[in-house]
């Protein structure tokens, strides 16, 4: 008899962690997002988090690996969750977002992971970004800094 195999592969549940800085240019919003993918992709500054490594303490790292910027947390925005594909997987990834307040460094120190980081006016960001999860916390990042005065 002919062993049966699985036509699905396994699933596989992968947590990351990112965030938005704010810094404010001549009194508007701007946030500080990355491109990939040889600069096509705007996105936000995201990555896995490290075992004993707090989903808070992984996004703080993050932002400062990839945007060269040294942060302040301010709170948690939202969770983008999505399914992706890779060989012998389908993952279920849940990204927790969240909202910091520029503290220092420059956008040209990020590190070799990411093509370049930039500023973008906290208004475009919801369109401007790539992935559309993204642009949904860049929505609610922009409500909850207008609630702030």
């Amino acid at each position: 008899m002919a062993e049966r195999v699985s036509a699905t592969p396994p699933t596989v549940r992968e947590l990351s962690a990112g965030g938005i800085v704010i810094r404010r240019f001549r009194g508007r919003p701007w946030m500080a997002c990355i491109r990939l993918k040889g600069g096509e992709v705007l996105a936000l500054p995201k990555g896995l988090i490290d075992p004993g490594e707090s989903a808070a303490e992984a996004a703080t790292r993050e932002v400062r690996e990839e945007t060269g910027l040294d942060a302040v947390l301010v709170e948690k925005l939202d969770d983008v969750r999505y399914w992706y594909r890779r060989p012998g997987a389908r993952v279920f990834k849940i990204v927790s977002f969240f909202l910091f307040r520029y503290r220092s460094g420059c956008v040209r120190n990020h590190d070799h992971e990411v093509d370049a980081a930039e500023w973008v006016p906290l208004a475009d960001a919801p369109e401007r970004l790539s992935y559309r999860g993204e642009r949904a916390v860049a929505a609610c990042a922009l409500r909850r800094v207008a609630d702030a005065g």
